[in-house]
């Protein structure tokens, strides 16, 4: 896997005699993708604790223009050509992710943008930069905007690179990947979700209802603010559960039960109402 490592600033020095300054460097061609090689066994690790993700706004898609750095097409890595689209619109594909973390904080992106994992951000082998798509984990039906401003990842057949807390969204930073789908959004896209691969159906092959997940919180002060969102908006069924992460207490807002043929309608619904990350759960 690639990934950016930046440009290297070189320090004019003046030698202490009165010699001549050193020449600067040309500017870097716009069109170079940086990066450096993934090595397979070296680790890569998340911050100390795991961060409130409920406290972290997703990006919202916007027009933005195409980044300098990191759009060339073709360009290629390990010997193997790869092409960048002219657009995003319309790209939907499933396949595997992974994140990275601490191993790559603070290095350049492949546009040159430096690498927060406490951002939802991603990289992607095709994708423009930047350009925005919704990643929803496959097992848990779990949804996350993210930002691609990265290439890659180049290590066996990932399909997106998520930034670690993105990855805690998903609800896969521990297990260090997971299947997903990944759609393509642009400004004003309806909010359309993958539909949960680990629902079973139910007895003449209707899927059973779904909760919708407007948020998770440590506070249930938060939590119960939520709640009253909600039902001032008119939304009477909704329940607060109270859960375990790891060590930490969690309340989950939830509204349902819903049937499957009112679920895209429910979803419109909240994401009128300022919920940009609604996850549809089975329990």
């Amino acid at each position: 896997m690639l990934r950016g490592v930046g440009v290297v600033l070189l320090t004019v020095m003046l030698a202490a005699c009165g010699g001549k300054p050193a020449k600067r460097p040309p500017p870097p061609d716009p069109d170079y993708t940086p990066g450096g090689l993934y090595k397979p066994g070296v680790p890569d690790s998340g911050p100390d604790g795991t961060p409130d993700v409920s406290a972290i706004p997703e990006p919202v898609p916007r027009n933005e223009p195409r980044a300098r750095y990191g759009n060339r097409s073709p360009y290629t890595v390990l010997g193997r050509n790869y092409y960048v689209m002219d657009n995003a619109e319309g790209y939907v594909e499933r396949g595997t992710a992974s994140w990275y973390g601490n191993k790559f904080h603070g290095r350049a992106t492949s546009s040159l943008e430096p690498y927060d994992m406490y951002q939802y951000t991603a990289a992607h082998k095709s994708l423009p930069l930047p350009s925005y798509a919704r990643v929803t984990n496959l097992d848990n039906g779990r949804s996350v905007i993210v930002r691609v401003n990265d290439r890659g990842p180049f290590h066996g057949d990932r399909l997106i690179d998520l930034s670690y807390v993105a990855a805690v969204k998903l609800g896969m930073h521990i297990a260090g990947t997971a299947p997903v789908e990944v759609r393509a959004l642009t400004p004003g896209d309806e909010p359309v979700l993958a539909r949960q691969a680990s629902v079973p159906e139910a007895a003449g092959g209707h899927h059973p209802p779904a909760w919708l997940q407007v948020g998770a919180f440590r506070d249930k002060d938060n939590a119960r603010r939520v709640e009253r969102r909600l039902r001032d908006a008119g939304i009477d069924e909704v329940e607060l559960r109270k859960t375990r992460v790891e060590r930490d207490t969690v309340w989950r807002v939830r509204v349902g039960p819903i049937s499957a043929d009112a679920l895209n309608s429910a979803i419109q619904q909240l994401m009128q109402l300022g919920f940009s990350s609604v996850t549809p759960v089975s329990d």
